[in-house]
């Protein structure tokens, strides 16, 4: 018997969603175990139904995706996650990528496109709209600098680089707390050990190098 793979559908618009679920449904290999019309509602299904990919919306109400994205990877780190997004700016590219998204998906291709992202992201690759295969070159070339600049940056683990990101935002130790839904003393202790890996030490020297590498991060 087929081991399927376990897919769990993010997204405030159930019409939407519909459409995806018969798109999916029709693919043997696949199967919905949940659907989910915001991030709340859709941390409470993963804990139920321990899915291996999630196709998530951006905009959602109570939680936006990439939030939904940072929480979930906190306690299922090894959870794959696709973005389906009408969003084709840069930005919204790049905070999916640095959130370590392994599917970056427009809504307006998702009928095209959505099975071979799903057979690709399954199969251990990622996947990117061709569309947007600019943004990816130029990103890959940037951090690859960047990575070669400052090899310390690779020790850092994902939760870390999410946090060195936030910093760069110049969001607080409390406020990160709060996006992350973790305590404050997590992200001190997080921020601790970023500071370890990068050999930094002094006041405002985190922020410091955070804001310097800000769009490379």
């Amino acid at each position: 018997m087929m081991m399927k793979t376990k897919i769990l559908l993010v997204d405030d618009h159930p019409i939407f969603r519909q459409g995806l679920v018969k798109n999916i449904e029709r693919i043997e290999e696949f199967e919905i175990v949940g659907e989910a019309g915001d991030g709340v509602q859709a941390l409470d299904l993963i804990e139920k139904y321990l899915p291996a990919i999630i196709v998530a919306d951006v905009s959602m109400p109570s939680m936006n995706g990439f939030e939904f994205i940072r929480k979930a990877q906190e306690k299922y780190p090894n959870l794959k996650f696709i973005i389906l997004t009408m969003y084709k700016e840069k930005e919204y590219f790049n905070t999916a990528m640095d959130l370590g998204v392994q599917g970056y998906l427009l809504k307006e291709c998702a009928s095209i496109e959505l099975i071979k992202c799903l057979r690709t992201v399954a199969a251990g690759e990622y996947y990117v709209t061709p569309s947007l295969n600019s943004y990816l070159f130029e990103r890959l070339s940037q951090h690859e600098k960047f990575k070669a600049s400052q090899p310390s940056y690779t020790q850092l683990t994902q939760t870390e680089r999410n946090i060195l990101k936030l910093i760069s935002e110049n969001k607080t130790s409390k406020e990160i707390a709060d996006l992350l839904h973790i305590s404050f003393r997590t992200v001190q202790n997080h921020r601790n050990n970023i500071c370890l890996k990068l050999g930094l030490e002094g006041y405002n020297k985190l922020l410091q190098y955070a804001l310097q590498y800000k769009d490379l991060l």
